[in-house]
């Protein structure tokens, strides 16, 4: 039975309809996006595929539903089972991080990462408070503050005062030693133990003793690793950390979102014996909603807790283990055809190039692969001196992981960037020195144009051969 509404000219229309029928050229759009996504190389790292259950999730009549407050304690009725769903997702996220709920509690309202950092800040350090976190032409987070000499860039250094700490120009690792001097002296009320595109673990250890020593907390973003620290694959935040927040659709295979991991209980104990308490649960709550947020989404949070189920079985373990394999792999690969690795090498799920030696950039790489069906994303190296033209490709291996590629099929993805890179070599030769120049070499230079094309037509028949998580309608 159809089931009608009304436009403003009085026409009628069935709400039933299928996209395809109601709107065709969406549903085009959409279709070409799913063929490129199937036809491609996806190796941008903050990207993952959904499973078709938390699609399912994220499609459903939750999307329908106000629901501002915390379970219990809403602004609207008719949220039973709106409340059921975000319990289940909130018991489901410390579960699955192996949390004792008289220790954790966890927020999963936020709409996203750099929305759960805001909230953070806005609950613990206060207009114009102190933050500490990695510079981010150095492997950090927007969201964790970058401001240039004319400019600040994030609105975390607009509100807040933000300080980087950065990594050791020729290692590419994270200067723990100088962090630890400049907190002495910047005395900042927070540090942030987080990355954007940092190939190695990090020392949350070291972290905790720096905050501790200058009576900061101390938040892990831990966004792009929270599936691997699901898995337990790679070192946990949530022993030494006072705060964790965390973006669900990387690593951990979930829908764009974000949730907020708070400590209870004792902070510590002062010298007379006396206990300080942790008061962190009201403050985050309250700064997500309704400092900084309405009505949550609960579609998306119903996502997350499907994806926090899956998270907890054997097979995520080892899907994850392949992932760090996979990157392993394609990390030993470039560089046995010459290319230098920032670090030597991964712990994770992502490792960074540096073209600088090869005499190219990443912005001229970028596009060329982008033109050969290859994602994966421009970034700044240890030592750039701007970002407008910077000298690395970030390369992450969850989503083709999910695609079920095993270390060979990631020499194969090496030995297809490395032909990329040599037709960019080949057309930045005689090239002007601008990026748009670049672009119109490769739309008019016939002989790059049929190299590209050839390339494209071999990734593609490659990639179409593995499966693809989510709906086949498409």
């Amino acid at each position: 039975m159809a089931v009608n509404g009304v436009n403003g000219s009085g026409d009628h229309f069935d709400l039933q309809a299928d996209i395809h029928e109601d709107d065709p050229e969406v549903a085009a759009l959409i279709h070409k996006e799913k063929q490129r996504q199937l036809r491609g190389l996806e190796l941008i790292a903050s990207e993952n595929f959904t499973s078709k259950a938390v699609t399912q999730a994220l499609g459903s009549c939750l999307t329908n539903k106000y629901s501002e407050g915390q379970p219990g304690q809403r602004y609207y009725g008719g949220n039973e089972y709106i409340d059921q769903v975000e319990v289940l997702c909130q018991k489901r996220a410390l579960e699955a991080y192996k949390l004792d709920p008289a220790e954790w509690g966890v927020n999963v309202q936020p709409y996203s990462g750099s929305p759960a950092n805001f909230a953070v800040y806005t609950a613990l350090v206060g207009p114009s408070g102190r933050i500490m976190g990695l510079y981010l032409p150095d492997g950090g987070h927007l969201s964790h503050g970058f401001m240039t000499a004319n400019k600040k860039i994030s609105a975390t250094s607009v509100y807040f005062e933000s300080f980087p700490y950065k990594v050791n120009s020729e290692t590419g690792l994270i200067d723990y030693d100088e962090l630890h001097k400049n907190a002495k002296l910047f005395l900042p009320k927070m540090i942030i133990a987080g990355v954007s595109c940092y190939s190695r673990n990090l020392d949350y250890k070291r972290f905790k003793e720096i905050a501790s020593e200058n009576d900061a907390y101390l938040l892990a973003d831990m966004a792009h690793i929270s599936g691997l620290v699901a898995a337990g694959v790679v070192p946990s935040p949530f022993e030494y950390c006072d705060i964790v927040t965390t973006t669900t659709h990387k690593s951990l295979r979930g829908p764009r979102s974000g949730m907020i991991f708070f400590r209870r209980g004792v902070r510590k104990v002062n010298k007379d014996g006396t206990k300080v308490m942790y008061d962190l649960e009201r403050k985050i709550n309250e700064a997500v909603f309704p400092g900084l947020q309405g009505g949550p989404h609960n579609h998306q949070i119903a996502g997350v807790a499907v994806a926090l189920r899956q998270s907890m079985r054997p097979e995520f373990r080892a899907y994850q283990e392949q992932v760090i394999a996979n990157a392993k792999s394609i990390s030993k690969a470039l560089q046995d055809r010459g290319y230098t690795v920032v670090t030597g090498g991964t712990d994770n799920h992502l490792i960074l190039v540096d073209l600088r030696p090869n005499g190219m950039d990443g912005a001229r790489a970028e596009k060329v692969l982008e033109d050969v069906s290859i994602a994966l994303n421009k970034n700044t190296c240890p030592g750039d001196k701007s970002a407008l033209r910077p000298s690395g490709l970030r390369i992450g291996t969850p989503a083709l992981t999910s695609r079920n590629f095993k270390e060979q099929e990631f020499v194969q993805v090496a030995e297809f960037i490395h032909r990329g890179l040599v037709i960019t070599k080949e057309a930045m030769q005689g090239c002007g020195p601008t990026l748009k120049e670049f672009k119109a070499k490769l739309v008019e230079d016939e002989a790059i144009k049929s190299k590209i094309a050839a390339l494209r037509t071999e990734v593609e028949n490659f990639a179409v051969k593995f499966p693809m998580p989510g709906f086949d309608d498409w």
